[in-house]
Protein backbone atom coordinates (compact mmCIF):
# COMPACT_ATOMS: atom_id res chain seq x y z
CA UNK A 1 0.00 0.00 0.00
CA UNK A 2 1.32 3.44 -0.94
CA UNK A 3 1.40 5.79 2.06
CA UNK A 4 -1.23 8.53 1.96
CA UNK A 5 1.49 11.14 2.36
CA UNK A 6 4.67 9.85 0.66
CA UNK A 7 7.77 11.45 2.13
CA UNK A 8 11.15 12.12 0.54
CA UNK A 9 13.32 9.64 2.37
CA UNK A 10 12.58 8.03 5.71
CA UNK A 11 10.68 10.11 8.28
CA UNK A 12 10.28 9.76 12.00
CA UNK A 13 7.78 11.24 14.45
CA UNK A 14 8.69 14.04 16.84
CA UNK A 15 6.98 16.29 19.37
CA UNK A 16 7.36 19.75 17.84
CA UNK A 17 5.16 21.89 20.11
CA UNK A 18 3.14 21.76 23.34
CA UNK A 19 0.69 24.25 24.80
CA UNK A 20 -1.76 23.88 27.69
CA UNK A 21 -4.80 25.56 29.16
CA UNK A 22 -6.16 25.73 32.71
CA UNK A 23 -9.69 27.03 33.34
CA UNK A 24 -10.11 30.37 35.07
CA UNK A 25 -11.86 29.05 38.17
CA UNK A 26 -9.45 28.36 41.05
CA UNK A 27 -10.07 26.40 44.25
CA UNK A 28 -7.41 27.16 46.86
CA UNK A 29 -6.55 25.21 49.98
CA UNK A 30 -7.55 28.24 52.02
CA UNK A 31 -11.05 28.03 50.56
CA UNK A 32 -11.23 24.31 51.37
CA UNK A 33 -10.00 24.93 54.91
CA UNK A 34 -12.78 27.47 55.43
CA UNK A 35 -15.34 25.00 54.10
CA UNK A 36 -13.98 21.98 56.00
CA UNK A 37 -11.97 23.15 59.07
CA UNK A 38 -11.60 19.52 60.26
CA UNK A 39 -9.61 18.46 57.17
CA UNK A 40 -6.10 19.39 58.44
CA UNK A 41 -5.33 21.04 55.13
CA UNK A 42 -1.64 21.69 55.89
CA UNK A 43 -0.90 17.99 56.37
CA UNK A 44 -2.87 17.03 53.28
CA UNK A 45 -1.11 19.74 51.26
CA UNK A 46 2.25 18.31 52.28
CA UNK A 47 1.23 14.86 51.03
CA UNK A 48 -0.41 15.94 47.79
CA UNK A 49 1.93 18.80 46.90
CA UNK A 50 -1.11 20.82 45.75
CA UNK A 51 -1.93 24.34 46.96
CA UNK A 52 -4.65 25.09 44.42
CA UNK A 53 -6.39 23.51 41.47
CA UNK A 54 -8.23 24.96 38.47
CA UNK A 55 -11.91 24.05 38.19
CA UNK A 56 -14.04 24.16 35.05
CA UNK A 57 -17.16 26.33 35.22
CA UNK A 58 -20.55 24.55 35.37
CA UNK A 59 -21.08 24.84 31.59
CA UNK A 60 -17.41 24.33 30.68
CA UNK A 61 -16.56 20.89 29.29
CA UNK A 62 -13.51 18.94 28.14
CA UNK A 63 -13.96 20.17 24.56
CA UNK A 64 -13.81 23.79 25.74
CA UNK A 65 -10.51 23.19 27.53
CA UNK A 66 -9.08 21.20 24.61
CA UNK A 67 -10.11 23.88 22.12
CA UNK A 68 -8.47 26.59 24.22
CA UNK A 69 -5.21 24.62 24.37
CA UNK A 70 -5.29 23.94 20.62
CA UNK A 71 -6.03 27.58 19.78
CA UNK A 72 -3.08 28.61 21.93
CA UNK A 73 -0.90 26.22 19.95
CA UNK A 74 -2.15 27.65 16.64
CA UNK A 75 -1.53 31.22 17.85
CA UNK A 76 2.05 30.26 18.70
CA UNK A 77 2.72 29.75 15.00
CA UNK A 78 3.68 26.09 15.41
CA UNK A 79 1.10 25.03 12.80
CA UNK A 80 -2.17 26.17 11.28
CA UNK A 81 -5.47 24.30 11.59
CA UNK A 82 -5.41 23.59 7.86
CA UNK A 83 -2.21 21.53 8.22
CA UNK A 84 -3.61 19.04 10.77
CA UNK A 85 -4.14 15.51 9.40
CA UNK A 86 -5.46 13.79 12.54
CA UNK A 87 -7.04 14.82 15.84
CA UNK A 88 -6.63 12.44 18.79
CA UNK A 89 -8.48 13.37 21.97
CA UNK A 90 -7.75 11.55 25.21
CA UNK A 91 -10.54 12.19 27.72
CA UNK A 92 -12.60 10.39 30.35
CA UNK A 93 -15.13 13.22 30.53
CA UNK A 94 -16.43 13.59 26.96
CA UNK A 95 -19.10 16.15 26.16
CA UNK A 96 -21.51 13.41 25.08
CA UNK A 97 -21.71 9.62 24.84
CA UNK A 98 -21.99 10.35 21.14
CA UNK A 99 -20.98 12.02 18.90
CA UNK A 100 -17.23 11.71 19.35
CA UNK A 101 -15.89 14.85 20.99
CA UNK A 102 -12.88 14.92 18.63
CA UNK A 103 -15.33 15.35 15.74
CA UNK A 104 -16.81 18.40 17.43
CA UNK A 105 -13.30 19.80 17.89
CA UNK A 106 -12.46 19.28 14.21
CA UNK A 107 -15.33 21.54 13.22
CA UNK A 108 -14.81 24.03 16.02
CA UNK A 109 -11.10 24.47 15.32
CA UNK A 110 -11.46 24.79 11.54
CA UNK A 111 -9.48 21.63 10.84
CA UNK A 112 -10.09 20.27 7.30
CA UNK A 113 -12.74 17.62 6.73
CA UNK A 114 -9.98 15.49 5.19
CA UNK A 115 -8.55 15.00 8.70
CA UNK A 116 -9.35 12.02 10.88
CA UNK A 117 -10.64 12.49 14.43
CA UNK A 118 -11.17 10.08 17.29
CA UNK A 119 -11.48 9.92 21.07
CA UNK A 120 -9.80 7.39 23.31
CA UNK A 121 -10.87 6.88 26.90
CA UNK A 122 -7.78 6.61 29.06
CA UNK A 123 -6.64 8.46 32.14
CA UNK A 124 -3.25 9.00 33.71
CA UNK A 125 -1.30 6.93 31.15
CA UNK A 126 -3.21 8.47 28.23
CA UNK A 127 -0.58 10.93 27.04
CA UNK A 128 2.11 8.26 26.70
CA UNK A 129 -0.37 5.97 24.93
CA UNK A 130 -1.32 8.85 22.63
CA UNK A 131 2.29 9.49 21.70
CA UNK A 132 2.62 5.82 20.74
CA UNK A 133 -0.47 6.00 18.53
CA UNK A 134 0.65 9.28 16.96
CA UNK A 135 4.10 7.82 16.26
CA UNK A 136 2.52 4.86 14.48
CA UNK A 137 0.29 7.10 12.35
CA UNK A 138 3.19 9.32 11.30
CA UNK A 139 5.86 6.68 10.72
CA UNK A 140 3.49 4.41 8.75
CA UNK A 141 2.89 7.29 6.33
CA UNK A 142 -0.79 7.71 7.22
CA UNK A 143 -0.32 11.29 8.48
CA UNK A 144 2.22 14.07 8.60
CA UNK A 145 0.81 15.91 11.61
CA UNK A 146 -1.20 14.72 14.60
CA UNK A 147 -2.87 17.05 17.07
CA UNK A 148 -2.83 15.08 20.33
CA UNK A 149 -5.27 16.65 22.79
CA UNK A 150 -5.66 15.64 26.43
CA UNK A 151 -8.53 17.16 28.41
CA UNK A 152 -10.51 16.25 31.50
CA UNK A 153 -12.96 17.81 33.94
CA UNK A 154 -12.78 15.34 36.82
CA UNK A 155 -14.20 18.02 39.12
CA UNK A 156 -17.64 17.24 37.69
CA UNK A 157 -17.37 13.69 39.11
CA UNK A 158 -16.09 14.65 42.57
CA UNK A 159 -18.29 14.75 45.68
CA UNK A 160 -17.64 18.05 47.50
CA UNK A 161 -16.97 16.26 50.82
CA UNK A 162 -14.54 13.63 49.43
CA UNK A 163 -11.17 14.96 50.56
CA UNK A 164 -9.26 12.00 49.07
CA UNK A 165 -9.93 13.33 45.57
CA UNK A 166 -11.10 16.92 45.98
CA UNK A 167 -7.71 18.14 47.18
CA UNK A 168 -5.86 16.23 44.48
CA UNK A 169 -7.54 16.63 41.10
CA UNK A 170 -7.78 19.72 38.93
CA UNK A 171 -9.18 20.33 35.46
CA UNK A 172 -7.01 21.13 32.47
CA UNK A 173 -6.02 20.37 28.89
CA UNK A 174 -2.93 20.17 26.71
CA UNK A 175 -2.34 20.28 22.96
CA UNK A 176 0.71 18.39 21.70
CA UNK A 177 1.83 18.48 18.08
CA UNK A 178 3.44 15.30 16.71
CA UNK A 179 4.88 15.66 13.21
CA UNK A 180 6.97 13.91 10.60
CA UNK A 181 10.59 15.05 10.58
CA UNK A 182 13.59 13.85 8.61
CA UNK A 183 15.12 10.81 10.23
CA UNK A 184 18.71 10.95 11.40
CA UNK A 185 20.72 7.71 11.47
CA UNK A 186 20.24 5.97 14.80
CA UNK A 187 17.92 8.68 16.14
CA UNK A 188 14.32 8.47 17.30
CA UNK A 189 12.55 11.48 18.72
CA UNK A 190 9.72 9.33 20.10
CA UNK A 191 10.78 5.85 21.11
CA UNK A 192 8.86 2.59 21.15
CA UNK A 193 6.60 2.56 24.22
CA UNK A 194 6.29 0.02 27.00
CA UNK A 195 2.64 -0.85 27.64
CA UNK A 196 0.87 -2.38 30.63
CA UNK A 197 -2.71 -3.18 31.64
CA UNK A 198 -4.37 -4.91 34.58
CA UNK A 199 -8.15 -4.56 34.58
CA UNK A 200 -8.32 -6.39 37.92
CA UNK A 201 -7.74 -3.00 39.56
CA UNK A 202 -10.54 -1.22 37.70
CA UNK A 203 -12.80 -0.72 40.72
CA UNK A 204 -10.10 1.04 42.73
CA UNK A 205 -10.47 4.20 40.64
CA UNK A 206 -13.88 4.43 39.05
CA UNK A 207 -17.08 6.33 38.33
CA UNK A 208 -19.37 3.33 38.54
CA UNK A 209 -22.68 4.83 37.47
CA UNK A 210 -23.86 7.04 34.67
CA UNK A 211 -22.88 5.05 31.59
CA UNK A 212 -24.49 2.01 29.97
CA UNK A 213 -24.01 -0.66 32.64
CA UNK A 214 -27.13 -0.86 34.87
CA UNK A 215 -26.65 0.91 38.18
CA UNK A 216 -27.77 -2.08 40.28
CA UNK A 217 -25.02 -4.21 38.74
CA UNK A 218 -22.40 -1.50 39.19
CA UNK A 219 -23.38 -0.88 42.80
CA UNK A 220 -23.38 -4.45 44.11
CA UNK A 221 -20.57 -6.60 45.40
CA UNK A 222 -20.66 -10.41 45.09
CA UNK A 223 -22.05 -10.55 48.62
CA UNK A 224 -24.84 -8.15 47.78
CA UNK A 225 -23.61 -5.27 49.96
CA UNK A 226 -23.40 -1.74 48.66
CA UNK A 227 -19.87 -1.05 47.41
CA UNK A 228 -18.12 2.28 48.05
CA UNK A 229 -17.12 2.13 44.38
CA UNK A 230 -20.59 3.06 43.19
CA UNK A 231 -22.67 6.05 42.27
CA UNK A 232 -22.05 8.81 39.72
CA UNK A 233 -19.08 10.18 41.71
CA UNK A 234 -15.38 9.51 41.43
CA UNK A 235 -14.20 6.85 43.86
CA UNK A 236 -10.52 6.23 44.60
CA UNK A 237 -9.08 3.56 46.86
CA UNK A 238 -5.93 5.51 47.70
CA UNK A 239 -3.91 2.75 49.41
CA UNK A 240 -4.54 0.29 46.56
CA UNK A 241 -3.57 2.86 43.93
CA UNK A 242 -0.42 3.67 45.91
CA UNK A 243 0.55 0.00 46.15
CA UNK A 244 -0.16 -0.62 42.47
CA UNK A 245 2.06 2.30 41.48
CA UNK A 246 5.01 1.25 43.65
CA UNK A 247 4.72 -2.33 42.38
CA UNK A 248 4.40 -1.59 38.66
CA UNK A 249 6.11 1.68 37.82
CA UNK A 250 9.73 0.91 38.83
CA UNK A 251 9.75 -2.22 36.66
CA UNK A 252 8.22 -0.25 33.79
CA UNK A 253 10.90 2.43 34.08
CA UNK A 254 13.63 -0.21 34.07
CA UNK A 255 12.04 -1.86 31.01
CA UNK A 256 11.87 1.51 29.24
CA UNK A 257 15.56 2.16 29.88
CA UNK A 258 16.47 -1.32 28.64
CA UNK A 259 14.26 -0.96 25.55
CA UNK A 260 16.13 2.20 24.56
CA UNK A 261 19.60 1.06 25.60
CA UNK A 262 19.97 3.80 28.19
CA UNK A 263 21.10 4.07 31.79
CA UNK A 264 19.56 6.47 34.32
CA UNK A 265 22.60 8.71 33.95
CA UNK A 266 21.95 9.10 30.20
CA UNK A 267 18.45 10.51 30.72
CA UNK A 268 18.30 14.27 31.14
CA UNK A 269 14.92 14.46 32.88
CA UNK A 270 12.38 12.03 34.30
CA UNK A 271 8.83 13.31 33.85
CA UNK A 272 6.21 11.10 35.49
CA UNK A 273 2.46 11.50 35.74
CA UNK A 274 1.97 14.14 38.44
CA UNK A 275 -0.14 11.96 40.74
CA UNK A 276 0.87 13.42 44.11
CA UNK A 277 4.11 14.70 45.62
CA UNK A 278 4.29 11.92 48.20
CA UNK A 279 3.88 9.18 45.59
CA UNK A 280 6.38 10.78 43.21
CA UNK A 281 8.97 11.11 45.96
CA UNK A 282 8.52 7.43 46.87
CA UNK A 283 9.08 6.49 43.22
CA UNK A 284 12.10 8.78 42.86
CA UNK A 285 13.79 7.29 45.90
CA UNK A 286 12.95 3.72 44.95
CA UNK A 287 14.45 4.28 41.49
CA UNK A 288 17.50 6.19 42.86
CA UNK A 289 16.87 9.20 40.63
CA UNK A 290 18.59 12.45 41.71
CA UNK A 291 16.24 15.33 42.55
CA UNK A 292 17.81 17.56 39.90
CA UNK A 293 16.77 15.13 37.14
CA UNK A 294 13.26 14.41 38.45
CA UNK A 295 10.49 16.87 37.68
CA UNK A 296 7.58 17.71 40.00
CA UNK A 297 5.30 20.64 39.18
CA UNK A 298 1.69 20.39 40.34
CA UNK A 299 1.43 22.89 43.19
CA UNK A 300 -0.78 25.35 41.32
CA UNK A 301 -2.83 22.97 39.17
CA UNK A 302 -3.09 19.58 40.88
CA UNK A 303 -3.44 16.23 39.15
CA UNK A 304 -4.87 17.01 35.69
CA UNK A 305 -5.01 13.31 34.68
CA UNK A 306 -3.76 12.76 31.10
CA UNK A 307 -2.54 16.37 30.83
CA UNK A 308 -0.04 16.25 33.70
CA UNK A 309 2.90 15.03 31.59
CA UNK A 310 2.55 17.48 28.68
CA UNK A 311 1.99 20.36 31.11
CA UNK A 312 5.11 19.31 33.03
CA UNK A 313 7.11 18.99 29.79
CA UNK A 314 6.13 22.47 28.66
CA UNK A 315 6.94 23.97 32.06
CA UNK A 316 10.26 22.12 32.21
CA UNK A 317 11.14 23.55 28.79
CA UNK A 318 10.14 27.06 29.84
CA UNK A 319 12.26 26.70 32.99
CA UNK A 320 15.31 25.57 31.00
CA UNK A 321 15.28 22.07 32.48
CA UNK A 322 15.13 20.54 28.98
CA UNK A 323 15.97 21.90 25.54
CA UNK A 324 16.83 20.86 22.00
CA UNK A 325 18.39 17.41 22.03
CA UNK A 326 17.45 16.70 25.64
CA UNK A 327 16.02 13.31 26.52
CA UNK A 328 13.06 12.75 28.82
CA UNK A 329 11.75 9.47 30.21
CA UNK A 330 7.97 9.61 30.49
CA UNK A 331 5.93 7.40 32.80
CA UNK A 332 2.13 7.37 32.90
CA UNK A 333 0.16 5.20 35.32
CA UNK A 334 -3.20 4.97 37.03
CA UNK A 335 -6.87 4.35 36.30
CA UNK A 336 -7.49 1.09 34.49
CA UNK A 337 -5.11 -0.12 35.84
CA UNK A 338 -3.02 1.15 32.95
CA UNK A 339 0.60 2.16 32.59
CA UNK A 340 3.03 3.17 29.84
CA UNK A 341 6.60 4.36 29.55
CA UNK A 342 8.62 5.93 26.76
CA UNK A 343 11.75 7.92 26.01
CA UNK A 344 11.56 11.04 23.88
CA UNK A 345 14.16 13.46 22.59
CA UNK A 346 13.21 17.13 22.47
CA UNK A 347 13.25 18.07 18.79
CA UNK A 348 14.45 21.32 17.21
CA UNK A 349 13.99 20.33 13.59
CA UNK A 350 11.90 21.44 10.65
CA UNK A 351 8.79 19.29 10.14
CA UNK A 352 8.12 17.69 6.77
CA UNK A 353 5.02 19.40 5.40
CA UNK A 354 3.67 20.17 1.97
CA UNK A 355 6.31 22.13 0.06
CA UNK A 356 8.90 21.39 2.73
CA UNK A 357 10.49 18.04 1.97
CA UNK A 358 7.15 16.28 1.52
Amino acid sequence: MVPAFPLRGRATAAVTAIEYYLPEGVLTNEALAAEFPEWEISKLEEKTGVRQRHIAAPGECASDLAAAAAEKLFRSGAISPGEIDMVLLCTQSPDYFLPTTACLLQQRLGIPTTAGALDFNLGCSGFVYGLGVAKGLVESGQTRSVLLLTADTYSKFIHPADRSVRLLFGDGAAATLVEAVAAEPGCEYIGAPIWGTDGAGARNLIVAEGAARPMAAAASTPGGARSPACGPRLYMNGPEIFNFTLNRVPAMVEATLTQHGKTREQVDLFVFHQASRMLLEHLRKKLHIPEERFYIDMEDCGNTVASTIPIALKRAYNAGRIGPGSSALLAGFGVGYSWAGNLIRWADVEPLRRGNGC
